[in-house]
């Protein structure tokens, strides 16, 4: 019972680090459209409106067919609130402990290097870095993940099942991980119900999502501008991408072998690299997929640890690392040395240190960002910027687009209009911000209320 209350104090402790870590970043504006994106959505559910965020102009099924946005909005019923969702993400990505710890002790390891193992999962640094990475379902499927895994060799086919769902309805894309994963249980685990549940279920639902779902609440233009932007060298459309695959694959070799690739590997390997013994690493066999799409990206987003796109290699990354401990043969062995080496690429590749530097940027007019929000009294319209957008999003229409070209009379649908020109975030330009503050000072339907370090809050007038 005592090694059982030890679990839980690291669950408890690890969600509360996790949870004031993405809660600070928030408040010192360093969030941004995906938070804004999921934060309104959900919002939307909850008021029993069609989810079309205005963020991003489409459904938010249309994007990653992420179903487990729903049940999360009854979090909203009880009070609407983007913390929420930075509770949700803590604790699920704190759970982890849970299965990677059964997982341990499972393999006969012995409770030191069990809690070794733990530290290895917690520390590493894809996980912290996807904490404070805005909000994103993947972090809910890596627990479910470990967990589909530990109920496939304790034979719980029940929690397997529950597993695999949860997992398909953080994303669509995570339906190849569980297909690769059931191909793993079935050929090298000797799971084969296990295994063909997760094949058949995997590939059903990738079919599903893409062919029904996505299509259906939005339009390849969308998912070219969301998504495929990151493969744009493969083409503009889906028709054009399997043309270049099948006919000029020499474009995608070129494309593999490259310095960035050899760079993004090795950063993400290093943290257990004292475990890749080639007899134990079968396990990333269920990697494939995402590390795949991670390598033929182009858009150096995709290979970088400060963001989520590795969160679904974690858990297949740490089974090696519980092989090759149980079987000895890891290059590390003591849990304190292990322990040690995590710690050190936690710092290295972790965002930890952004709190004493990037995210401080917005400082020296963060209170008179925070007062110019807290006159935004009504639920109206509001144009604003990226990184501001994440905290005034429970409304149905809010933007962060401008463009210096615009008609006016395009800009005039807003009530609000709230800048922050000293610190416009990536989406405009301090220069096109004043710019835009100048146009509506001369505007006579709009007032200004609040002027303060480059900070303005114009409203509408009312009639």
């Amino acid at each position: 019972m005592l090694k059982m209350n030890n679990i839980r104090a690291i669950i408890g402790i690890s969600t509360l680090i996790l949870f004031i870590s993405s809660s600070l970043r928030h408040e010192l504006f360093n969030s941004s459209g995906d938070l804004a994106f999921f934060d309104q959505g959900i919002y939307l559910i909850s008021q029993g409106k069609p989810p079309v965020s205005s963020v991003l102009g489409f459904h938010v099924l249309a994007d990653h067919a992420a179903w487990i946005l729903y049940p999360l909005a009854l979090l909203y019923k009880i009070y609407p609130s983007v913390y929420w969702l930075f509770a949700v993400q803590s604790v699920a990505l704190a759970l982890g402990v849970l299965p990677t710890y059964f997982l341990a002790l499972q393999a006969g390891l012995k409770e030191n290097l069990a809690v070794a193992m733990v530290a290895v999962y917690l520390m590493y640094p894809v996980i912290y870095n996807s904490n404070l990475c805005d909000f994103h379902p993947d972090t809910i499927a890596v627990p479910a993940l470990l967990m589909a895994v530990f109920a496939a060799r304790s034979r719980k086919i029940v929690w397997f099942c529950i597993s695999i769902l949860l997992i398909l309805g953080c994303k669509a894309v995570l339906s190849l991980t569980v297909v690769a994963m059931g191909i793993w249980l079935l050929l090298f685990e000797k799971r084969r119900l296990y295994g063909a549940i997760a094949i058949i279920g995997g590939t059903m639902w990738f079919l599903i999502a893409n062919w029904i779902i996505i299509p259906f609440f939005g339009s390849e233009a969308a998912l070219l501008t969301r998504h495929l932007y990151r493969y744009s060298y493969l083409g503009n459309s889906f028709s054009e991408m399997v043309k270049i695959l099948l006919y000029q694959p020499e474009i995608i070799f070129n494309n593999l072998f490259s310095t960035i690739n050899l760079e993004y590997l090795c950063f993400l390997l290093l943290p257990i690299v004292w475990a890749l013994k080639p007899q134990y690493l079968i396990p990333l066999i269920s990697i494939i997929p995402c590390v795949a799409l991670n390598l033929l990206a182009d858009h150096p987003s995709q290979k970088n640890l400060v963001l989520h796109y590795s969160l679904p290699a974690i858990p297949f990354l740490i089974l090696v690392g519980i092989a090759s401990l149980a079987a000895g043969k890891g290059w590390l062995k003591r849990r304190r040395v292990i322990f040690l080496w995590s710690l050190v690429w936690f710092f290295a590749l972790g965002k930890v240190g952004f709190f004493s530097s990037k995210y401080l940027h917005n400082l020296d007019n963060w209170s008179a960002t925070k007062e110019a929000i807290a006159l935004v009294k009504t639920k109206d319209s509001i144009l604003t910027t990226d990184v501001i957008t994440p905290h005034l999003t429970h409304r149905d229409l809010i933007s962060f687009k401008y463009n210096p070209s615009q008609d006016i009379n395009e800009l005039n649908k807003f009530h609000y209009v709230l800048l922050n020109v000293r610190h416009p975030g990536w989406a405009a330009s301090s220069e096109s911000l004043s710019n835009l503050a100048n146009i509506f000072k001369n505007q006579s339907k709009y007032k200004l209320q609040y002027q303060q370090n480059d900070v303005y809050l114009f409203e509408k007038k009312t009639r």
